[in-house]
């Protein structure tokens, strides 16, 4: 399986360019008092989660993708794909656990399933 099989969701990029804004508006603050250092922390962690946050397919497994971590959830696990009462997309697994997709809105999902490389009943060919 190469990169190029791999469906990449992720959120709107205008939220990474808000947080450097937010980090360079947020740095005259913290230089005025050493204890106001930690203000910065915010806009970083927020502009990290922004780049990195989102959701993985390919035709072997998901993998949701956070802030500090991942998880791998292999396609034989994931019994139903559907979408909340907010539009976004979520995956029923096998052991009746519903798990958020993030960054994966419910127009996405023929998509999703295209990365498995099946198709959706009743769609055009």
């Amino acid at each position: 399986m190469s990169r190029s099989d791999t469906v990449r969701f992720r959120y709107n990029q205008a939220i990474l360019v808000a947080a450097v804004i937010a980090f360079f508006g947020a740095l005259p603050l913290a230089a005025a008092r050493w204890y106001l250092l930690p203000v910065l922390l915010v806009p970083l962690a927020v502009g990290v989660w922004a780049w990195r946050a989102g959701t993985d397919a390919d035709p072997r497994e998901l993998r949701l993708r956070a802030l500090a971590g991942q998880r791998r959830i292999g396609w034989e696990r994931v019994v139903e794909l559907a979408t909340d009462p907010r539009g976004r997309a979520v995956a029923r697994l096998d052991d009746g656990q519903q798990v958020l997709l993030p960054a994966v809105r419910g127009t996405d999902l023929p998509r999703l399933v295209a990365a498995t490389g099946q198709t959706l009943p009743g769609a055009a060919s």
